[in-house]
């Protein structure tokens, strides 16, 4: 399809790549129709802009009418989520005989977590993995499965160092005594599903499941596992090299059209022992505290259900511009500045 408007003439073969290059890259983005599957847009600010006119939440709120035959499983998979991001929004609801009928609110809706936001990033409390596309400034973002407690996912840097398609499990010997076994080849049977992406972080990686039910649970010896229509994406966008950070943050701090918004997740691994004072500590640090509604905040430490929830307002054109600190602590703009700046040369 002719991209109209354009004078490749006058363009560069380099400059033509680059172009080729974002059209794949955000057709590829938008091609999905439910969330999880497309991408979304973002906005970082500046230094000496204000803080909330960027845009770092991204997705909305969905309803979904149960049908007959439907598990909380099914609905979940179908938007992209994962087992607990509806279990905990609907806790009164049967998840495996949900009444036909009932309308459920689907929470595609997410705040970007505080990162170098690059590669892929993490979030153990969240259950969740967002693959960054700084260039584009577009974000796709996956529900996951982690470790259990006594196997926990460990946080830290690393990179994609090793993919593989229809991976042989090469058992841990902790647990060959379970299994019976050494290894187990490629099928049906295999935990790690179709595709493997192994981290520099030795033992650990990205793969899909054998059983899809685990996905959004503290189900794995530590790995990180996708839904299969995940994964076979996933294996797709992330090459050797592609950054990895694994973080752990319970509570995200976000802003859109000058709102400001929280996000609180269970304290899965139990990191942290007065959530109140970590999460009023944070909006300190981010000089918010004099701009948010209290009661907002506590309302939305007691839910803990990973729906953003809007806890103020930023006046624009006021005296909350960027400064350097905060946009330090929420590691937002340096990496497009330099993108900016390389592209411009």
């Amino acid at each position: 399809m002719p991209l109209k408007g354009v004078n490749f003439q006058n363009m560069s073969i380099c400059m033509v790549g680059k172009l080729a290059f974002r059209v794949l890259i955000i057709s590829a983005l938008l091609g999905g129709t439910l969330a999880g599957a497309g991408g979304f847009k973002y906005r970082f600010t500046s230094i000496g802009e204000d803080l909330g006119s960027g845009r770092t939440v991204v997705g909305c709120i969905r309803y979904h009418t149960v049908s007959s035959s439907e598990t909380l499983l099914d609905i979940a998979r179908q938007y992209g989520l994962g087992f607990s991001d509806i279990q905990i929004l609907h806790p009164e609801i049967d998840p495996w005989i949900p009444k036909v009928g009932t309308q459920l609110s689907i929470p595609t809706c997410w705040i970007l977590p505080p990162s170098k936001h690059e590669g892929v990033v993490i979030n153990l409390p969240e259950l969740r993995l967002y693959r960054f596309f700084p260039r584009i400034r577009m974000v796709k973002t996956y529900p996951v499965g982690i470790g259990v407690m006594g196997w926990e996912t460990p946080e830290g840097n690393c990179r994609v160092v090793d993919r593989k398609e229809d991976p042989t499990w090469m058992v841990p010997l902790s647990l060959r005594e379970k299994y019976g076994i050494i290894s187990m080849p490629p099928g049906s049977e295999n935990p790690l599903g179709k595709y493997w992406i192994g981290l520099s972080i030795k033992g650990y990686g990205m793969h899909g499941t054998n059983s899809p039910w685990g996905v959004g649970r503290l189900i794995s010896h530590g790995c990180i596992r996708l839904y299969p229509e995940h994964i076979e994406k996933l294996y797709q966008e992330v090459p050797v090299n592609t950054p990895v950070e694994i973080i752990y943050e319970p509570v995200k701090v976000g802003f859109k059209d000058m709102e400001i918004f929280i996000e609180v997740h269970p304290d899965w691994y139990g990191k942290i022992s007065d959530m109140e004072e970590y999460t009023i500590n944070r909006l300190k640090e981010l000089d918010l505290i004099d701009y948010i509604e209290m009661e907002r905040v506590k309302a939305a430490l007691e839910r803990q259900n990973g729906v953003p929830i809007r806890i103020g307002t930023l006046q624009k054109g006021g005296d909350r511009s960027v400064a350097k600190e905060a946009v330090v602590s929420l590691c937002c703009n340096h990496l497009f500045t330099q993108l900016d700046k390389e592209e411009n040369r």
